[in-house]
């Protein structure tokens, strides 16, 4: 269990270290700038099909509390459709190059706000923003991701948000949730790859 801010801290850069150290890593050993993280919970997720199920995210998605609470969350991050307001408010921290999974579609770059990393879970205050690189150059913001380091949450269950459990990433301890809230997802909103993104225009 975490005791202190300062803990808080060391964790949170220590999973910044890994991720620069060992997330670089093809998906399918192709040289070019399309990497995806080393052993992907989200990968094994969804070959094997999400914990919920098909029909459970449907109707979790569907529900009046849910859609109300995604209502809200694409309301705060408007702004951050620019990235440079993004960036201003506190998420300008580039946590990853560009993710896709040749079978699996796309997740883009992440970039983090680290002060939110810690412990908790808010709906409007995700830790993480997903950025597709477009051909022009710029960055489309396409989805928010959730993020709780293992050693961090304090609850016998893991993390809910949005009426969800968040999945585990064990290749870099975390519990996670994705929602694709401006970018649509044959997959569903809270998949975690979404075929329609893609790194092809990610610069090398």
């Amino acid at each position: 269990m975490l005791t202190s801010p300062n803990h808080l801290r060391i964790l949170t850069v220590a999973w910044l270290a890994s991720v620069v150290a060992v997330g670089f890593v093809s998906a399918c050993g192709e040289a070019d700038s399309t990497v995806a993280p080393s052993t992907p919970v989200s990968a094994t997720r969804a070959r094997a099909g999400h914990e919920h199920g098909a029909q459970g995210l449907a109707s979790t998605a569907g529900s009046a509390k849910v859609e109300r609470q995604l209502a809200q969350l694409r309301a705060i991050t408007a702004p951050f459709h620019r990235f440079e307001a993004a960036a201003k408010a506190g998420w300008g921290t580039r946590i990853t190059d560009c993710f896709s999974d040749p079978e699996l579609g796309g997740m883009g770059y992440h970039y983090g706000n680290v002060d939110l990393i810690d412990g908790t879970v808010d709906p409007l205050a995700p830790e993480l923003l997903l950025y597709e690189p477009m051909k022009n150059g710029r960055l489309r913001f396409v989805a928010v991701e959730y993020i709780v380091p293992f050693d961090a949450w304090q609850g016998s269950e893991p993390p809910q948000l949005f009426g969800l459990s968040f999945g585990r990433n064990e290749a870099f301890g975390l519990w996670v949730l994705h929602v694709w809230h401006f970018r649509n997802n044959p997959n569903g909103i809270f998949a975690d790859w979404n075929p329609d993104v893609t790194c092809a225009h990610a610069a090398p």
